[in-house]
């Protein structure tokens, strides 16, 4: 098993049921609300989410073969949970490390470089 399922694992068993409590109150920490694609079910999922013009983009740590990212793909659409408040987002794009950087500013884009995020996914608001 990869390191990052592992990790990934780990987490969805304790800490994300905490994180989900505050994450929509503490930017850049927000929750992506999505539903399974055979199951049906809503799901909610903390991210780090970064605000772009048009939507935002949301940092994969544990890379793009995540069953919620799966799950927004194949809907083309989820809602996203910030600072109290919800939007709708369409368009889930993957992208790569450089062209995800290049939608960020400096302070932040050397963060996302240290913390060595090598896939994103950008969502466009309706």
């Amino acid at each position: 098993m990869r390191r990052a399922d592992r990790m990934a694992r780990f987490n969805r068993l304790l800490p994300n049921r905490v994180i989900r409590t505050f994450a929509g109150w503490l930017p850049p920490l927000a929750v992506v609300v999505h539903r399974g694609r055979r199951s049906g079910r809503a799901y909610r999922t903390p991210v780090m989410a970064f605000g772009l013009p048009d939507g935002y983009l949301v940092a994969l740590f544990y890379g793009a073969d995540r069953d919620w990212v799966r799950n927004v793909l194949a809907a083309d659409s989820c809602t996203l949970e910030r600072g109290g408040r919800r939007v709708a987002l369409t368009a889930p794009r993957l992208l790569g490390r450089d062209d995800a950087l290049a939608l960020t500013r400096g302070p932040l884009r050397s963060v996302l470089r240290l913390l060595r995020v090598a896939r994103f996914m950008r969502l466009s608001g309706r």
